[in-house]
């Protein structure tokens, strides 16, 4: 979508000088009005009126300017509108004077943060998984921000939008707090959790950690462009499966590192033994016939798949009376 923000052309001056200015006028149109006074109580206070008419002109144009003073801190702006049209934006930052005339809503550029408390959703395989994100976001396009997005009445009390801060910018982190929920919820849909048989290959949430935080900032990229919202950073913070189903998918774990372990524990059985065997055999210590081989591997296959400790038996032959 376009941007429709442009830098505000009006006339601004620097506040100091127009600061002066203004005081003087004020110390000008008091002073008028005095001898304005004076002038009222002489014989013909013609004269008197007019300067008393005037000076409280004058003194009336001086307080609305003292109201059109701009201050500008870095990642600060100012949406500038004419009777309701948009005018420009002013990013400048320091002290200066506008047209009084001149509508000005003021907006902050600087980054944000958004801790997302974690959501149930179902993951690509239907299972219940708790998942939450961290959002760093700022505000791109105050245009977009302020004429695009309905921030008027999201905010608590709307008529302190432009007047301050904080009503627009929680009206905003209202904004981004819903579309994350809805960009998060899409993208955890996309991928299970965990790859169940370990043979699937797939990215899954757990495993694929960078791919799932760049295809959630780039779904809340889509999502907050229409607010002028730029993503600075999204990741995931959280996961873990449903308190429903956690205790039974904790079990499944545990059973598999069993598995994996029992796997490991039974090649390195049968390894040892084979080598226990080329050993005899080629050094010539005993010959083993096949049923003494079977029961030796038996045996030793026994002691070292074996979960408890063995207890060694010592044969020392047979006595013959």
């Amino acid at each position: 979508m376009e941007s429709k923000e442009f830098k505000f052309k009006g006339v601004v001056v620097n506040g100091f000088v127009m600061l002066f200015i203004v005081l003087a006028l004020c110390v000008v149109s008091l002073a008028g009005i005095v001898y304005g006074i004076i002038q009222l109580d002489e014989t013909d206070g013609s004269c008197g009126g007019w300067l008393l008419a005037g000076s409280i002109v004058l003194l009336i144009c001086d307080i609305i300017c003292m109201c059109s003073f701009l201050q500008l801190e870095p990642n600060e702006a100012r949406v500038i509108t004419w009777f309701g049209k948009y005018s420009g934006t002013f990013s400048e930052t320091g002290f200066y004077w506008i047209n009084p005339f001149y509508g000005t809503k003021k907006v902050s550029l600087r980054a944000r943060n958004l801790d997302a408390e974690p959501i149930k959703v179902n993951d690509k395989t239907g299972n219940p998984v708790m998942i939450g994100l961290v959002l760093v976001w700022k505000l791109q396009d105050t245009y977009k921000a302020l004429f695009e997005v309905d921030t008027q009445t999201m905010a608590a009390v709307p008529n302190a939008v432009g007047a301050d801060t904080k009503g627009l910018m929680k009206a905003l982190e209202s904004f981004v707090r819903v579309q994350s929920d809805a960009a998060l919820r899409q993208v955890a849909g996309q991928y299970a959790y965990d790859d169940e048989d370990g043979k699937s290959g797939e990215p899954t949430l757990r495993s694929s950690a960078d791919e799932i935080n760049e295809q959630l900032e780039q779904k809340l990229d889509e999502r907050l462009a229409l607010a002028g919202i730029e993503v600075v950073e999204a990741r995931i913070n959280y996961l873990a499966y449903a308190p429903e189903i956690a205790a039974v998918m904790l079990r499944r774990q545990q059973a598999d590192a069993i598995i994996q372990a029992r796997e490991k524990i039974v090649e390195g059985a049968v390894s040892m033994v084979k080598m226990a065997l080329d050993k005899l055999s080629d050094e010539n210590i005993v010959e083993l016939d096949d049923d003494k081989k079977a029961a030796m591997v038996s045996n030793l296959l026994v002691v070292l798949c074996g979960d408890d400790n063995a207890q060694p038996v010592v044969n020392t032959g047979t006595l013959n009376h």
